[in-house]
């Protein structure tokens, strides 16, 4: 079983009601018009086509609308995607969702406060071969925001980790804004370093245990494995920032999923998806929109971030 996360950079409607970005504004001098909105689904679902997932969790999609325009851009490409669910009941910008191949028994959303600073994370509940699945779907605050702001959405993911179950299948993936590391590379800046050194990723949700890669990762109760420590390190990145390259993309998973029985992780399956028509000389070949007072859409590009995925053994 494949499963993946993306990051598909502002999938936007063309319906004039809901929140948009000035330059995702429809029919207007920005251009996002009929023709670029079908170059960008036509892109991504290239990009999901080429993944090849079961289950693949979305981030930055603007509407259901847009999903499932983006599921039917992927139809038409011979990739069905029958399962579909979007965290849409907060007006942010961008969402969180999650398309799959394999039936799920539920999917609803975590609300991570009333504000709209922050996105709800996606709770998808699957049972396979009689084995129940949890998966959770995160977009948390850019690094425009303090390391107290992603500390935020990952209380809000361990206080319901805590109701469901340590001992569960979990899989907690998505865009967290954060390193696999963040605690040794957030103690530089201080604009971000605002919790005393402590970070959600690393502190709240208990990836520090298990930080080398060996044969078998022994288990730790109550923590999470970050599948980027079985990966090289030049490797172990979604992102590139100035040049530096960054894993914000992250996939966690529970000790369950370490124990080679019903459900379980695949040794050294976490990679990211980094095909060359995904980069650009050395950059990531992202949506492209001019830097002009009035920024344009060219038409071009695909997202800002590459997905990452790993495999799953059922038995």
């Amino acid at each position: 079983m494949k499963i993946a996360t993306y990051n598909i950079e502002n999938l936007f409607d063309l319906e004039k009601e809901g929140y948009k970005y000035k330059e995702y504004k429809p029919y207007g001098k920005s251009l996002w018009n009929k023709k670029n909105y079908k170059i960008k689904l036509q892109n991504i679902s290239h990009v999901i086509k080429d993944i090849d997932a079961d289950i693949i969790a979305l981030q930055e999609v603007h509407s259901l609308k847009a999903l499932k325009d983006l599921r039917f851009a992927l139809k038409q490409k011979g990739v069905y995607y029958q399962y579909y669910s979007i965290a849409d009941k907060k007006n942010t910008a961008i969402k969180v969702a999650i398309l799959s191949k394999i039936p799920f028994i539920y999917s609803k959303e975590l609300s991570v406060t009333t504000s709209y600073k922050y996105r709800n994370i996606l709770e998808t509940k699957f049972k396979i071969n009689n084995k129940e699945l949890y998966i959770l779907t995160n977009h948390w605050k850019s690094k425009a925001g303090p390391e107290s702001m992603r500390i935020v959405s990952a209380k809000t993911l361990r206080n319901r980790i805590s109701q469901i179950g340590y001992d569960k299948n979990i899989i907690l993936l998505g865009d967290f804004n954060s390193h696999y590391e963040e605690y040794i590379l957030f103690k530089r800046k201080r604009k971000h370093n605002d919790t005393n050194g402590k970070t959600g990723i690393n502190h709240v949700l208990r990836t520090l245990k298990q930080t080398q890669k060996s044969p078998d990762t022994r288990y730790e109760k109550k923590n999470f494995y970050n599948l980027w420590y079985d990966e090289e390190k030049e490797d172990s990145y979604s992102y590139i920032f100035k040049g530096k390259k960054e894993a914000l993309d992250n996939i966690l998973i529970s000790q369950s999923l370490l124990d080679k029985e019903g459900i379980s992780y695949i040794k050294d399956s976490i990679t990211n998806f980094d095909k060359k028509y995904l980069f650009k000389k050395k950059s990531i070949y992202r949506w492209q929109v001019s830097r002009a007072k009035i920024p344009k859409h060219k038409g071009a590009g695909y997202s800002d971030h590459l997905p990452v995925i790993a495999k799953f053994f059922v038995k």
